[in-house]
C-alpha cells in the first residue's frame, strides 16, 4: 500500500498545487492514503472551515495542524464539524478538534495524529514522547498501521521521535520548517522517517513570502507584512510504501511542479 503525506500548504498557491496534482498522483501512483498538512493555507497562516472542504475535496483524505492551528478568527468553533481534520494531540486537553484519526481505506486500518515539538516552539504543550507513546497505546488494536507526524523545529527533536516510534509507526514525518531534509530513511524496525517533507506552495521565497520585505526585516528588524509569495509554486511530500502489517518498505521524497 502506499501513502503520501503533503508537506505544509502555504496559501492559494499551495491549495491550487494540491488542486492540481493530488488527482494525477493519485492515479498514476495508486496511492491509497493522501494526507497533508494544512495549517498555512489560509493566506499563510492558519485554516478555515472552506478551505479545510475544498482541500479534502480535492482528494486528501485527511488534514493535519500545526501551531498555528488557531489563527484563523472562528476556526476553534468549525474544527468540530469535520471529521477528518486533526489538531496536534499535546495542545491542552481543553482544546477543541480531533487529536487523532482512524480510517480505512482497501481493508488497512490507518493512524494518524500529529504532536508538536518543544524546542525553539511557542505553544506550551504537554510531552510528545509521552503523547505519542500514549495514543498509540489507547488505540492499540484499532489500527493496522500509524503516520505520526512530527511538527518541530529542531531536527534533533524529529530524529528522536523517528528512533522512539522506529518499529512502532509505520512512518514518522516531519513538518514546520517548510525545508525539505535531505534524509529519508527505513530505520531498523521499517519505520519510515523523514525530518521534514517541505513546503507545498511558492519556493521562489522565504518559506512560502515575498523574498524582499523578509530580507529587509532580517537586516533592520523592523516590521513588516509578509505576503504569500506567488513564483516557482511546488507540492512537496513524501510517499512510502508499506505492507499489510505496516512495516515500511520504502519512502521517495517527490518535489512536483
Amino acid at each position: 500500500m502506499k501513502l503520501l503525506f503533503i508537506g505544509d500548504i502555504v496559501g492559494r498557491p499551495g491549495r491550487d498545487a494540491v488542486a492540481a496534482h493530488v488527482p494525477r498522483l493519485r492515479a498514476e501512483r495508486a496511492i491509497d492514503f493522501v494526507i497533508a498538512n494544512a495549517e498555512n493555507c489560509a493566506a499563510g497562516a492558519g485554516i478555515t472551515g472552506t478551505l479545510a472542504k475544498s482541500l479534502l475535496d480535492a482528494g486528501c483524505d485527511a488534514l493535519t495542524l500545526g501551531d498555528h492551528v488557531w489563527d484563523q478568527k472562528g476556526w476553534e468553533r468549525e474544527i468540530a464539524q469535520f471529521d477528518r481534520v486533526c489538531r496536534p494531540a499535546n495542545l491542552p486537553a481543553a482544546c477543541p478538534g480531533r487529536t487523532h484519526l482512524v480510517f480505512e481505506k482497501n481493508g488497512f486500518r490507518l493512524l494518524v495524529f500529529t504532536v508538536l515539538g518543544r524546542n525553539f516552539m511557542g505553544p506550551k504543550v504537554d510531552c510528545p514522547f509521552d503523547t505519542a507513546e500514549k495514543l498509540l497505546a489507547e488505540n492499540a488494536g484499532k489500527f493496522d498501521g500509524a503516520l505520526v507526524e512530527i511538527h518541530a523545529e529542531a531536527t534533533s527533536e524529529k530524529q528522536a521521535m523517528g528512533w522512539f516510534l522506529d518499529g512502532r509507526a509505520t512512518a514518522v514525518l516531519g513538518t514546520h520548517t517548510h525545508v525539505a531534509t535531505a534524509d529519508c530513511s527505513l530505520l531498523t524496525k521499517q519505520t519510515a522517517f523523514q525530518a521534514d517533507v517541505g513546503m507545498t506552495g511558492p519556493h521562489h521565497s522565504v518559506l512560502g513570502r515575498e523574498i524582499e520585505p523578509v530580507i529587509a526585516r532580517f537586516r533592520d528588524g523592523m516590521p513588516r507584512r509578509f505576503d504569500v509569495a506567488s513564483g516557482d509554486v511546488r507540492l512537496s511530500g513524501t510517499l512510502v510504501e508499506f505492507n499489510a502489517a505496516g512495516r515500511a518498505e520504502k519512502i521517495e521524497w517527490l518535489s512536483v511542479k
